[in-house]
């Protein structure tokens, strides 16, 4: 035997911000459109949040062409396949020939 409130949901559990719902709707709209990774381009400011450094290094390095990019008209623009060669070229590897650790 149960009772008609145990089958009622909570009222505060019904309501739903104007915010939740803004976001889910973008979220939803991002799924329907799906952009490959591949084909993105990033602006200096989102590469450089990417790759966790300031947004004045990224467009230095591409002034005196440090790092690969692609302009798209006059604006540069990094790949996920500059950015993940950015990322390679700054790997370190161990030195073989090093003293072991005691």
């Amino acid at each position: 035997m149960t009772r008609k409130s145990d089958l009622a949901p909570p009222a505060e559990a019904t309501t739903l911000d104007a915010g939740v719902i803004t976001r889910l709707t973008a979220a939803i709209e991002q799924l329907s459109n799906p952009v490959d990774p591949e084909l993105r381009c990033y602006t200096p400011a989102q590469a450089a949040e990417i790759l966790e450094v300031s947004e004045n290094w990224v467009n230095e390095a591409i002034r005196f062409g440090r790092i690969p990019c692609t302009y798209v008209g006059r604006f540069p623009r990094l790949t996920a396949a500059h950015i993940r060669e950015i990322q390679e070229a700054g790997e370190k590897k161990p030195n073989r020939y090093s003293r072991q650790a005691a």
